[in-house]
């Protein structure tokens, strides 16, 4: 429990820019803030290298990772294209009833949470459940490398990192409900439809923070 709490006030701190992108994160120096031992600050760090939100240098310890430039964000879109897609028509084909009742769950939760705020405290939910309705999908496809491939690229951390994203949530949970009713209608060319649209608008919309003059407009 200490390890989880930990680790959520870490990852708190990194997503709100507390501890800004590019920065150091030492261990001594977030021990004291939380006011605890040195371990569970550890242990959160290598919870949080996994998730891609610090990186781990030879002598300099921990630093927190740079936020997404433009191209990165076109980059990681370019790899949802290619396995988000298959990965819904796959799970129209496969997946199984317990698979979908968490799918309608997670598309049920989100409505009406918000996606943006003053904080991670605010939006948190909402980008966690985006996430996990991704994830669940993939993981509804059967095939195992493909789901570890979706979930490896922890797309939601790093973009809910850059900032809200204007008229993100209603669309988002729009769009996921198509996701979901092809699926349940076990359409797998439909579902790829369905997300392959999703994915594109939301590039657009993320691409909209850098027209915008928004975190790494120009480069």
């Amino acid at each position: 429990m200490l390890t989880d709490s930990v680790y959520e006030a870490v990852k708190a701190m990194v997503m709100d820019h507390v501890i800004t992108p590019g920065a150091r994160v030492g261990i001594e120096p977030v021990s004291r803030s939380l006011g605890v031992s040195a371990t569970p600050v550890r242990e959160a760090m290598a919870r949080l290298e996994s998730d891609g939100l610090v990186v781990k240098r030879s002598l300099s310890g921990y630093r927190a990772t740079e936020l997404l430039t433009r191209q990165g964000v076109e980059e990681l879109f370019e790899m949802r294209l290619l396995l988000e897609p298959r990965a819904a028509a796959l799970a129209a084909e496969h997946v199984e009833d317990d698979g979908m009742d968490r799918i309608e769950a997670l598309v049920e939760e989100m409505q009406g949470l918000p996606d943006k705020g003053e904080s991670y405290a605010v939006y948190g939910r909402f980008a966690a459940l985006d996430q996990r309705f991704h994830d669940a999908l993939a993981a509804a496809s059967g095939r195992t490398l493909l789901a570890a491939a979706v979930e490896r690229l922890h797309t939601h951390l790093h973009l809910f990192r850059l900032g809200a994203v204007t008229g993100g949530s209603p669309s988002t949970v729009t769009e996921h409900g198509r996701i979901l009713r092809a699926v349940l209608r076990r359409s797998p060319e439909r579902a790829a439809d369905a997300m392959r649209e999703h994915l594109e608008l939301s590039l657009a919309r993320h691409l909209g923070r850098y027209e915008d003059g928004g975190p790494g407009a120009g480069r």
